[in-house]
């Protein structure tokens, strides 16, 4: 079968060679009546478009790339979802790379993402020191970090606000009447989880009460670590909490599966929040109080500053915090 061009699509459609790739790049220099009946004919004629020669004659590929530290991981993977529907929105498409939090393949990523000839990237850093690991891939390639692991260097970076995060939250348990709140998974090694537990010690402090801790002793947060960390902390002795605050959602249903099996009664016994509002926190079985990280507006900031950056090749950097909210569930109550 003959290889069909973007010549023979034009000619069927009864316009422009520029016409097409206009319609094919999501210019808004045509209609969309034009721009639909053209992507109509390229489906009739099963027409597939050669982004390298695209690329060679628009200097653009339309293609975003994502680096995330775990797609395993309920946050990354709804993070990652709301960043494909926005770059779709604005007529890009997205080349995912998981990184599993490993220095190399974070680098691996990096030049995959060259080799593709991506436009810009949305890069989740897996430590602070990332940025100094991929500096000569970062110069070569406009890139905004998602998250606080690169808070204090000169370059974009869209998060939200997780020191006044967990501020937030300690505050809502405080005033349901807790005075004793143990707060759950403290991480090493990680700026935003370092930020989340300054910000509860911060806010212990400035509610007078005593702040409790128990560390994460995993490299990663996840459902199974936290459950593995509740058996620990449920079968020392003398245990004096009546709330925990879960570092993460993860860490927090990690929780309920290990109080569940011990019949510790959440809420009734103590009260459960989380932190990030994943997907699952909703469930039915679950309804998960969380500190809520706005999924949709993190993917539509962070895609809006990377395309200023495309857009742009001489303007500076920003630094776009958002801030949280609280959604209240099943897993609080009053003392």
């Amino acid at each position: 079968m003959k290889n069909v061009t973007i010549k023979d699509v034009a000619k069927v459609a009864g316009v422009s060679y520029s016409t097409v790739s206009r319609a094919l790049s999501g210019s808004r220099e045509i209609s969309e009546a034009t721009r639909e009946k053209i992507l109509a004919v390229c489906q009739e004629m099963n027409y597939t478009a050669n982004t390298v020669a695209r690329a060679m004659v628009m200097k653009s590929t339309m293609l975003l790339g994502l680096i995330v530290t775990d797609i395993n991981n309920p946050f990354m993977s709804e993070l990652a979802y709301h960043i494909d529907r926005q770059t779709r929105t604005r007529g890009y498409n997205i080349v995912l790379a998981n990184s599993s939090k490993d220095p190399e393949q974070e680098r691996e990523a990096f030049e995959l993402m060259l080799g593709h000839q991506v436009d810009g990237i949305i890069f989740c850093p897996s430590s602070p020191a990332s940025y100094n690991m991929l500096k000569d891939y970062i110069d070569r390639v406009p890139t905004v970090f998602l998250g606080e692991n690169l808070r204090d260097i000169p370059q974009s970076y869209v998060s939200v606000d997780n020191f006044r995060g967990a501020e937030l939250g300690t505050e809502y348990l405080y005033g349901l009447g807790h005075r004793k709140i143990l707060y759950f998974g403290r991480r090493r090694g990680s700026t935003t989880h370092q930020l989340r537990a300054d910000g509860y010690a911060s806010a212990c402090k400035n509610l007078g009460i005593t702040p409790q801790y128990f560390n994460n002793t995993f490299p990663t947060t996840s459902i199974k670590n936290g459950y593995q960390l509740a058996k620990q902390l449920f079968a020392q002795e003398g245990n004096d909490f009546t709330a925990i605050f879960a570092s993460t959602d993860t860490n927090a249903l990690g929780i309920m599966q290990a109080a569940e099996e011990l019949g510790i009664r959440i809420p009734e016994d103590i009260s459960l929040l989380g932190f990030d509002n994943i997907r699952d926190a909703s469930l039915p079985r679950i309804h998960l109080s969380s500190v809520e990280q706005p999924f949709k507006m993190l993917a539509s900031v962070a895609v809006d500053c990377l395309l200023d950056k495309i857009s742009n090749d001489q303007a500076g950097y920003s630094h776009r915090i958002l801030y949280p909210a609280l959604k209240e569930r099943k897993t609080t109550a009053r003392v």
